[in-house]
């Protein structure tokens, strides 16, 4: 199965959602640290990047509910249809965490609200776990390995420039003996 949303052939959901998570994680850290008896504005900080990981959440949520048309009706789809619910799941207690502290003066986290903010992570988690089995099912390139292996068997060296060498004292001589600035890569 491909999703009907793709970026130079890869599908921008996987993509997507990792603004939301990351987003999340930054959130709880500045309200950690808010708790912590940080500096007040970290309060401040952490609601506006929860909000905004909602709202990456929001659009994530969208491109999820698109390729969730195209899977087959099978355990994968259990998976997707899941998947999608924890993460709605760990958005919702989130916005409920926003929708508190929103009347808040300097929309300050209290220990309770972090508590859940940490239980919304651990939700997340579950999430990951989920989304990182769709991948393996869905994009056959996540199979084969790690992307940037080195091979020295395939195909001719590439010459690369990455600077110009300092000179020995004679001109145009460099302290290797090689060309100025010349390094061969392998493809």
């Amino acid at each position: 199965m491909q999703s009907r949303l793709r970026v130079q052939g890869h599908p921008i959901q996987p993509m997507l959602v990792t603004f939301p998570y990351g987003l999340f994680v930054c959130a709880a850290i500045f309200d950690l640290a808010d708790v912590a008896g940080g500096p007040v504005f970290l309060g401040e900080v952490g609601y506006w990047t929860a909000v905004a990981a909602l709202v990456a959440a929001a659009l994530t949520a969208i491109a999820g509910m698109v390729d969730l048309w195209d899977v087959p009706p099978d355990s994968t789809r259990r998976t997707a249809i899941t998947f999608n619910l924890v993460n709605a799941g760990m958005a919702g207690l989130f916005l409920l965490s926003c929708l508190v502290r929103a009347d808040a003066p300097h929309r300050s986290a209290a220990p309770a609200l972090l508590f859940l903010e940490l239980l919304a992570l651990a939700v997340g988690g579950v999430g990951v776990r989920l989304g990182a089995r769709l991948i393996h099912h869905f994009d056959p390139d996540v199979r084969k390995g790690p992307l940037l292996t080195p091979n020295v068997e395939e195909g001719p060296p590439i010459n690369a420039v990455l600077g110009t060498p300092r000179p020995t004292g004679r001109p145009g001589a460099t302290r290797s003996g090689t060309r100025p600035g010349v390094t061969r890569f392998w493809v």
